[in-house]
């Protein structure tokens, strides 16, 4: 992931998070792509120890997250309302640039309405002096209306930031809600209720401010594992997973662009999703590397209907053809394709119903000779690839692929113990510790493993190279 900064600039990754510190404005923040969320630090510190204490006392240590430094909670409030209102001025502005344009063009069509009306009065053989008089007496209404335009103007001008003003709570007025994530040992002695009650009762008695659970001002956000204790809060309301030219979410779009960020895209490639289903990986691959050619293919009419709409919304209709065929059977010619990247089924709706082993074997015809698969593939679908056979055990929960809302998304090369949430731009060799789980399949070999969180269920981010031609 590319953090948008300006120099000096700090990184820290953790599991599962990034810190880092920018000047950027909200704009540059929102086109990250492989964050989940965005928040603004509060608290960051060691995870509490539920071994050896009592309850109470860790009660009084959550509370003291807010207790023991006041003063940060309310910088970190400042500079978020600052950014709120930083924002909505540039809007505000923006808004005020179109009204001026709209403006300035029916000035220009008031100045030619009038050249056409001289014109036809020249033609007539009217009295000369009623020709001035009556020019003279538009060029006074026309004048008379600008004034009262740019009156207008300025009164919806000061209505707009009357207004924001307004909608500006003060710190002693803001309401808010708490919202918290438990994982780990804490989560065994507190529920995400209880720290969110303990959290909410301390900040009311420290700053005054009121519980709001439906439409707060502003939203606490605490997370609690054995890591670390991280408390935040929200810089959008909506996370930046929810793309807005994405009508029907499949896999979650994160995920697909931190596969397709693996794939090492380059113009003038063919890209080919052979289970294409809503067309998630295709449509965030071709909005980020758009000089490509991308093909999606899937058996199923449904998903390849909610694909359709998909490319609709996105205005990729003409960048992203769909086929409607079998995976074991693709209308490819043999090594006709330079990247594949594919996120195989593996929960309760949609289960693989083809042998995995076949479905590579169709993958490596298709792909010529250092060409690259990029699969997202579950613990059992890893297990059939190295054990050659498919393991009764499912994956965490049962198998299931659940996207949940605020659920963790973070993207793990395995093996490492710290690293950011996305897909580093450079491969390292730090990697190559896993790659004997992941044994080679004919010509293709394997490059690198990722581990992906989706919520209640791990999968795995698989990448092969095509060494030499299958002959196939």
């Amino acid at each position: 992931m590319h953090i948008p900064s300006c120099q000096p600039h700090k990184v820290e990754y953790v599991s599962g998070k990034v810190f880092f510190t920018t000047c950027s404005d909200l704009n540059m923040l929102k086109k990250l792509k492989s964050a989940e969320r965005l928040f603004l630090l509060i608290k960051k510190q060691f995870p509490f120890n539920v071994s050896s204490v009592n309850k109470g006392k860790i009660c009084n240590e959550m509370q003291r997250l807010i207790n023991d430094d006041p003063e940060s909670w309310l910088n970190t409030i400042s500079i978020w309302k600052n950014l709120l209102e930083l924002d909505a001025k540039k809007k505000r502005l923006s808004q005020r640039d179109a009204n001026l344009l709209k403006r300035k063009m029916g000035e220009n069509d008031t100045v030619i309405t009038k050249k056409l009306k001289a014109e036809q009065m020249q033609k007539t053989q009217e009295n000369r002096e009623y020709q001035l008089e009556k020019q003279a007496e538009e060029e006074t209404l026309a004048q008379g209306n600008f004034l009262t335009s740019r009156e207008k103007l300025q009164l919806e001008e000061c209505q707009n930031e009357a207004a924001e003003a307004a909608g500006t709570p003060s710190q002693n007025d803001l309401t808010f809600r708490v919202s918290c994530r438990c994982s780990g040992a804490v989560a065994k002695t507190f529920s995400a209720q209880e720290v969110g009650r303990i959290i909410g009762i301390a900040l009311m008695k420290q700053f005054g401010w009121k519980a709001d659970l439906r439409d707060p001002d502003v939203e606490i956000f605490i997370h609690l594992n054995d890591i670390y204790s991280v408390v935040g809060i929200p810089v959008f309301r909506a996370p930046l997973a929810s793309r807005a030219y994405i009508r029907t979410a499949g896999l979650r779009s994160t995920v697909a662009w931190a596969m397709a960020s693996v794939a090492e895209i380059k113009a003038g490639a063919l890209v080919l999703d052979p289970m294409c289903g809503l067309g998630t990986i295709l449509l965030e691959a071709a909005k980020e590397w758009p000089d490509a050619h991308y093909v999606g293919a899937d058996v199923s009419d449904a998903q390849l209907r909610g694909a359709r709409d998909n490319l609709k919304a996105a205005g990729l209709e003409d960048k992203i053809a769909l086929l409607q065929v079998s995976v074991v059977e693709l209308p490819l010619p043999s090594e006709s394709v330079d990247v594949i990247i594919s996120d195989i089924p593996f929960g309760k709706k949609f289960k693989l119903g083809k042998d995995i082993k076949s479905i590579l074997r169709e993958m490596e015809r298709v792909l010529h000779a250092g060409g690259t698969v990029v699969l997202l593939l579950s613990e059992a679908h890893c297990r059939s690839l190295t054990d050659g056979e498919e393991s009764s055990i499912p994956s965490n929960s049962e198998g299931r692929r659940t996207d949940e809302p605020g659920a963790e998304k973070c993207l793990i090369p395995e093996g490492e113990t710290g690293t950011s949430e996305t897909v580093p731009p450079s491969l390292e060799a730090s990697n190559q510790e896993c790659l004997p789980k992941i044994p080679p399949f004919g010509s293709l070999m394997p490059v690198e493993c990722y581990k992906v969180s989706l919520g209640k269920t791990d999968a795995f981010i698989y990448k092969y190279k095509k060494s030499h031609s299958s002959g196939l």
